[in-house]
């Protein structure tokens, strides 16, 4: 396999010389990281219980009442094209949580949320791409409210999830609904039609 030089060195004719294919081998693995939380076929699994959706709407113009869904379901897997991701998130509308009784009421009643023939509020996002996610920007998808679905868009924060590591990472999304896009028009002197719309989204990896 070795030749001599005429300085006496050697000269390797076939292969790969024995001292270098470990060095290969830990280089290919490195080239591979990226794809194999897809390859492996991992998803992740939003966390219920360490999840919020936060709502804020201006009251008379002068007041700002805020609210909070504390459960929100769903996933993250893969999407159609290679190195994508779709949000899926359910938002049980019984979750919501305000300042007083009352308004919580309110909010449930048929004029707004609907909650006994709309229990839930759906997001799916289109697809993103993985670099998106590291490095932050916009989220675009449709939200469906009251039976009605419309495109909404968020600012997303670079996504902290350690890939290849089972441990849980956080999306945290922000945007603005009008209210009166998923019919929810009654009492437009009193509250703004415009509404913020957060999302802190706890994900838990899993394997299929």
């Amino acid at each position: 396999m070795f030749s001599r030089f005429a300085g006496g060195g050697a000269r390797y004719r076939g292969g790969w010389p024995c001292a270098w294919r470990p060095i290969a081998l830990l280089l290919l693995m490195l080239l591979m990281l990226p794809l194999l939380a897809v390859a492996n076929g991992t998803d992740y699994r939003i966390d219920p219980n360490r999840s919020e959706a936060m709502f804020r709407v201006r009251l008379f113009w002068l007041d700002k009442v805020n609210g909070e869904f504390t459960h929100i379901d769903g996933d993250v897997v893969p999407g159609p094209q290679p190195g994508s991701w779709v949000v899926n998130a359910t938002i049980p509308v019984d979750s919501v949580t305000l300042p007083s009784t009352h308004m919580r009421q309110l909010l449930l009643a048929p004029s707004f949320f609907d909650v006994r023939h709309h229990p839930t509020i759906h997001f799916v996002s289109n697809p993103i791409a993985q670099a998106a996610l590291d490095h932050g920007g916009a989220l675009t998808g449709h939200l469906t409210l009251r039976g009605v679905t419309a495109p909404i868009r968020f600012a997303m924060e670079p996504v902290q999830c350690k890939r290849l590591a089972m441990t849980p990472c956080q999306i945290v999304l922000r945007g603005m609904l009008q209210r009166s896009t998923f019919g929810m028009t009654s009492d437009r002197l009193a509250l703004s039609d415009s509404v913020d719309l957060n999302l802190n989204i706890t994900l838990q990896p899993e394997t299929r």
